[in-house]
This record gives structure tokens, sequence and C-alpha cells, in this order.
């Protein structure tokens, strides 16, 4: 160990000096708050990306493929761009308003009709199936309902309902259409569950008076989700611009874009934090500085260069927030492992689209944070360094 380690060591432990012992402890705290806080924030921020990412992408397809007069021969389209690499699945569907009739009162909901076989291939609602029904069992003249849906109006499998069509439906059909409930499925995201209902395709196509030949358009499941933007330009090239293509991220580009404000509004808010931390470092190194002027003098008067006394307090500083850090970092991913593990905090689904505190936390943004918090410490030691180095031997030693 050379003396400079040595001697930042001696004034970061300043056993026998207490004040200087108290400055050093709460330069340490300030730091550490401000690290934890910034790694719980930013796991949580990142948390509500990834599950609504989930949610969102588990409810609807990675690529959606429509045309504003429908999608003809949707059989034989689907043929052609289900041997591309990249689609691990493509499935027709039908999309548009209906009401539901209750009693006196009409609701308004979104239906979709899908093709029960292809179905699970393209969305996860499989996974949201309660009862370990399977989409892929759904008959004609059955539909499935969402949770908060089902919980609102006291459905249950088994219940019929019936839709109000916004057309008179195939040869004369009429505006009313009872259905069977087969199943419930609970999404996680209150939109869904509460207006989203589910029907075999034939059925969706009578309601909207579509031909059997026509859906709204396909959706399609691809192998790598974030390769979504490449393969809609392969589409293009396949299809042309007469289809209207949109990935998941165009479906939801405001939201996301909003998400990611607000993470790096919260990062550069909570820096502000560690910067209030670094004048506790300036304040303690130049406090050190001032109690430890005799030393200084005596030093450079044995020939200790300025250089040599400028890396002693820089080290000094730098090792008060590595300390910082490390304690930040150590409470910061212990808050966010118990916030994760026991859902303390509860969250309105109606406003959150999910019912607890979601927190991820990434490599990226914890080495970001610990080295921003890093460089900060250290650009906090470059003044009172250079004032220590600075010193006269003789203007030291006088008073």
């Amino acid at each position: 160990m050379t003396y400079e380690y040595w001697l930042s060591y001696r004034y970061l432990m300043a056993r026998k000096e207490r004040f200087l012992s108290l400055i050093n402890l709460v330069s340490i705290l300030g730091i550490a708050i401000g690290v934890a806080a910034l790694i719980v924030v930013i796991g949580v921020m990142s948390g509500f990306d990834r599950e609504l990412k989930d949610k969102i992408i588990g409810t609807s397809a990675h690529i959606l493929i429509e045309r504003p007069s429908g999608v003809k021969d949707f059989e034989a389209l689907r043929a052609r761009l289900a041997d591309m690499p990249a689609v691990e699945g493509i499935t027709p569907y039908v999309h548009g308003n209906v009401f539901l009739e209750h009693g006196s009162q009409a609701y308004g909901m979104v239906l979709r009709g899908v093709d029960p076989s292809r179905e699970g291939s393209v969305t996860l609602i499989n996974r949201y199936l309660k009862d370990g029904y399977t989409i892929s069992s759904l008959k004609k003249d059955e539909i499935v309902v969402g949770q908060e849906l089902a919980r609102y109006y006291g459905f249950k499998p088994g219940d019929r309902i019936t839709l109000l069509s916004p057309v008179s439906g195939v040869a004369g059909s009429g505006w009313r259409h009872n259905f069977r409930i087969a199943a419930v499925f609970e999404s996680g995201m209150y939109d869904y569950d509460r207006n989203l209902v589910l029907m075999p395709l034939a059925n969706a196509q009578r309601i909207f008076d579509l031909s059997p030949d026509l859906a709204t358009g396909l959706a399609v499941r691809l192998r790598n989700v974030d390769e979504a933007p490449l393969v809609k330009k392969e589409f293009l090239k396949a299809l042309g611009f007469s289809y209207e293509i949109r990935t998941w991220i165009e479906q939801n580009e405001n939201f996301f874009a909003a998400l990611n404000l607000e993470k790096f509004a919260m990062f550069v808010i909570l820096t502000l934090i560690v910067l209030v931390a670094a004048f506790n470092i300036i304040s303690t190194l130049i406090v050190t500085v001032t109690s430890k002027t005799k030393d200084i003098g005596v030093l450079k008067a044995i020939g200790v260069p300025a250089s040599a006394i400028r890396r002693i307090f820089t080290l000094y500083g730098l090792a008060l927030g590595m300390i910082g850090t490390f304690w930040g970092l150590a409470a910061g991913m212990g808050i966010a492992y118990i916030l994760k593990e026991t859902e303390l905090i509860k969250l309105p689904k109606t406003i959150y689209y999910i019912d607890h505190l979601p927190v991820a936390i990434q490599l990226s943004d914890v080495l970001l944070i610990c080295g921003s918090a890093v460089l900060i410490s250290y650009l906090a030691t470059i003044y009172p360094a250079a004032r220590a180095s600075a010193l006269e031997p003789v203007e030291a030693l006088r008073y």
C-alpha cells in the first residue's frame, strides 16, 4: 500500500476525530440514499414497462395486417405469409363494436371474431382462460367474456347473453344475437377484461354481415417480437402498400413513449439527490483539508509532490462515494426484492392495468446508476483536492 492510499484510509476512518467521522458518515449516507432511491424507482418504471408490454402483447398480435375494405381471400394470404421464417403463427380475425343488452340498457363492447384452432398460436389467450378451458374448444354460438365484465353483470359460464349488432345481418338475421358464455378470461388489463368478447370467426362474420371469405385482417405472431419493424418491411414488399400493417410498437406508440419519458425524467430528478450528496463530499473534503493543514505542510516540507497530495484527497473522496454507492446498491436491491416477492403495494387495476407494483431490475440500469454516482463523487473531489495540493508549506506551517 502506497502512502497516498494509507493516508486517505486514515482520513476515511478517522477513529479519533468524532466530528470528521460524523461528516464522513453523512456523506456516505447521502450517496447511499440517492443510489437506493434511483435503483428502486427505475426498477419500478422498468417493471411497469415489462408488465404492460407482456400484457399488451399477450392479448393482441405482434403485427396486424388490415385493409379498409377488409381482407378478402384471407386463407390464401395466410398460407402465403405463414411460410416466412420470422412468422410463428398467423390467423384471421374480425373486429368491431357491438352492444351488450342487459335489462333495459345497452353497453358498448369490442367484439373479436377468432379462428379457435389458430388463435392460441398467435396470442396468449389460453394462459388467461380460467378453469382449464382452451380457445380451441370454442364452439358455434358460444362466446368468451372478460373477468371484469362477468363480475360486473354477474355472468358465469353457461349463462346466455344478447348482443346487438350494428347491421341487420346476413339474410335478414336481425339485430339481436344470443350466445352462450363458454368461459371467462382474465388478462389483468382492466380495459380488455371489461370490454372485449371473443367468439368464433363465422359468428362474427354473420353479426357484421361479412362474406365467409372476408375478414377484418390477419394477426401475426413472430418468433422474435423485437424484429417486428423489420418484418413489417418484408410484409410491405410482399403485399404492397394497399395493406395497412401495424406492429405492436405502433399500436401502442404513444403509451410506450410516455413511459420511457417518465423513466428518463425520474432518472434525472433522482440524480439530483446524488448531486446533493456530492456537495456533502465537497464539504467533507474542505473540512478535512482545513483541519489537516498542518499535516499537508509537513508532507510538502519533506518533499511530497503536489500531485500526491491531490491523489490523497481524491482517493479519500472517491472512497466515500464508492462506499455510499455500495450500500445504496445493497439497500436498493433489497427493497426491490421485497417489493417484487411480497407484492406489498397494491394498485387499482382500473388505472394501472395491473394490481401490484411491478419491479424489474435491469443490469444496464444498475450499471448506469452506480457509474453515475461514482463519477459524480469523483467530480466532487476535484476542487478540494486541488486546494489541498496548492497549499504552500510555509503558509501551512505558519498557523
